[in-house]
């Protein structure tokens, strides 16, 4: 009995082995798909001419989220044009863009039943909590086996990853609406449905934006580590950076995605501030 083990990793490698046979025609039907839209999405940016990119993006920036955001966009990104960063943080824009638009597909469905039905919310919160407190690196480990290496896995892995503040900032958005205004809502003979997007999801609003802005950053972050598995864009300069030993380069891609991540993060925040 001391000598006893208990085979969990020898479980879950057989339970990954298992999944990836079973699913493997849903698996590639799916990469393939997926990594059309990347490609697409990539190459829709990249027909656009940086300049234009740029001012389009700083006067994206002003509406959004006022002038000196819109500064901060317009003097980042031309650094990283001059740079020669365009095309790698355009890539990186991609990946964190879908990965982020899939997260939030997922996570506020998740978290509207999650504060609708305590069911669900003891079923899921604990898995959120395992969600969170697992190393990034671990979530690379699975995706290989299901869709290779390249963008596809690194947009599975950081989906994962970057999920559970979409969750739980939504959940936590409709248990903060005041009981008096859903009670309102009730006496007025108001369906389910209707109180839910006419009450309850306009007033969750600032805090679901909040969770957006979580899972951008946790997106951006993701991106960058998945480069280990074939992603492209800023993390694969910062990863053909370290095996070069090139700290020169490794600090320009780290520069570019600090500026991008300030840039989506004050538009999200201001939106956020804007709906309160």
């Amino acid at each position: 009995m001391d000598n006893y083990r208990i085979p969990m990793g020898d479980w879950i490698e057989s339970l990954i082995d298992v999944l990836s046979t079973a699913l493997a025609p849903l698996t590639k039907a799916l990469s393939h798909v997926m990594e059309a839209g990347i490609d697409a999405m990539n190459d829709a940016l990249m027909a656009v001419p940086p300049w234009v990119m740029i001012l389009v993006i700083a006067l994206i920036s002003w509406k959004l989220a006022g002038r000196k955001i819109a500064l901060i966009a317009l003097f980042g990104f031309a650094l990283i044009l001059n740079l020669g960063m365009w095309e790698p943080t355009v890539s990186t824009l991609t990946l964190a863009l879908i990965s982020t638009g899939v997260a939030m597909v997922i996570g506020i469905p998740l978290g509207i039943l999650s504060a609708m039905y305590k069911g669900v919310s003891r079923v899921v919160m604990p898995i959120l909590d395992l969600m969170q407190t697992m190393p990034a690196f671990v979530y690379l480990i699975p995706a290989i086996p299901f869709f290779g290496l390249g963008p596809v896995s690194a947009i599975f892995s950081t989906v994962i990853f970057a999920m559970p503040p979409a969750i739980r900032l939504t959940c936590l958005g409709i248990k903060q609406v005041p009981v008096s205004l859903t009670e309102a809502a009730d006496a007025f003979g108001a369906t389910r449905v209707q109180k839910l997007f006419k009450v309850e999801l306009p007033l969750a609003a600032p805090t679901i934006m909040a969770g957006v802005n979580q899972t951008i950053m946790l997106a951006l972050s993701m991106v960058v580590i998945a480069a280990m598995i074939g992603a492209r864009g800023l993390g694969g300069e910062v990863w053909r950076a370290i095996q070069r030993l090139q700290p020169g380069l490794g600090f320009e891609a780290g520069l570019c995605v600090v500026i991008v991540a300030v840039v989506l993060d004050r538009i999200t925040q201001k939106l956020g501030a804007k709906r309160v």
